[in-house]
């Protein structure tokens, strides 16, 4: 009876702990790359804007906290929360295995393929598989043998990416020896690139593709290609955390769970990407 009490008390301070940690916690500061539209991106006022700087906002509100959202290279990203320069990440980052050995992630806000853009007056617009999406989780074999018919198309071409994302961990994967794969960056930068004939195609999240196709230059543009979700893309996007921060993670766990259960995920989602990429149960 003795052991039972200390372990039932020790489980109850460690609670208390918990929660006593979560009721200090006063203001947030929240990193994003601020040049990932729709996403995340810098307005010509400086300021910045975005599916997930409304979403930070809308979260900080929830959790009661004072929201101070700042903008960082996506390289450098979880280093400078490593080294507690900032509390949180929310810069469209998928909750993959490799970043979970780093640091720990929320429950997804967000989940969505990806795709390539190409010229409408490239062979790579004839591309097979466009439309069709796999979860590299459930439909690996699908997956793969999607992937398999667009290497003869692809064979030879250069392909941009942005670096240390995982569109360049799944060129690296699936198309290394097919494709010359070139990384960039920043998404716009290797944009500029395929508009100016430098590499043939772009990989990339398709609502990031999305927001290229709108632009009146990338008229003659089009997403292409079979999409993927899953596996080592990750599991959703979500707020990176410090794996210490129990209590930060589980505020943002509810307030992530309450914008979803009540569509306000869905509201932002339609407002920036014009479709709604929020989780489904």
């Amino acid at each position: 009876m003795t052991f039972i009490r200390t372990v039932s008390l020790a489980l109850l301070g460690s609670a208390l702990a918990v929660g006593g940690a979560a009721a200090q916690v006063k203001s947030v500061k929240i990193a994003t790359e601020g040049a990932y539209a729709p996403w995340n991106f810098t307005a010509p006022s400086g300021k910045l804007d975005g599916f997930e700087i409304d979403l930070a906002n809308e979260l900080c509100k929830r959790m009661k906290v004072k929201c101070d959202v700042v903008a960082q290279d996506w390289d450098g990203i979880i280093p400078a929360l490593t080294a507690k320069k900032y509390d949180a990440i929310m810069a469209g980052m998928s909750i993959t295995p490799e970043r979970q050995k780093t640091i720990s992630f929320s429950h997804s806000y967000a989940n969505g393929p990806n795709g390539f853009l190409v010229a409408k007056s490239s062979p790579l617009a004839a591309m097979p598989g466009t439309g069709q999406s796999f979860h590299l989780g459930t439909q690996q074999a699908e997956a793969e043998k999607a992937f398999e018919a667009i290497k003869p198309l692809l064979k030879g071409k250069t392909i941009g990416v942005q670096g240390s994302t995982i569109h360049a961990a799944f060129a690296e994967k699936y198309l290394k020896g097919t494709v010359e794969i070139r990384e960039y960056k920043t998404t716009e930068a290797h944009d500029l690139d395929l508009a100016a004939g430098r590499i043939d195609a772009v990989l990339a999240d398709s609502v990031a593709i999305m927001e290229t196709l709108g632009k009146p230059e990338f008229k003659d543009y089009v997403m292409v290609g079979p999409g993927a979700t899953g596996g080592m893309l990750g599991d959703g996007v979500g707020v990176g955390i410090r794996k210490q921060d129990a209590a930060l993670r589980k505020m943002f766990d509810e307030a992530i769970d309450s914008a979803v259960k009540d569509g306000t995920v869905s509201k932002l989602a339609l407002k920036w990407f014009k479709v709604d990429i929020s989780p489904k149960s």
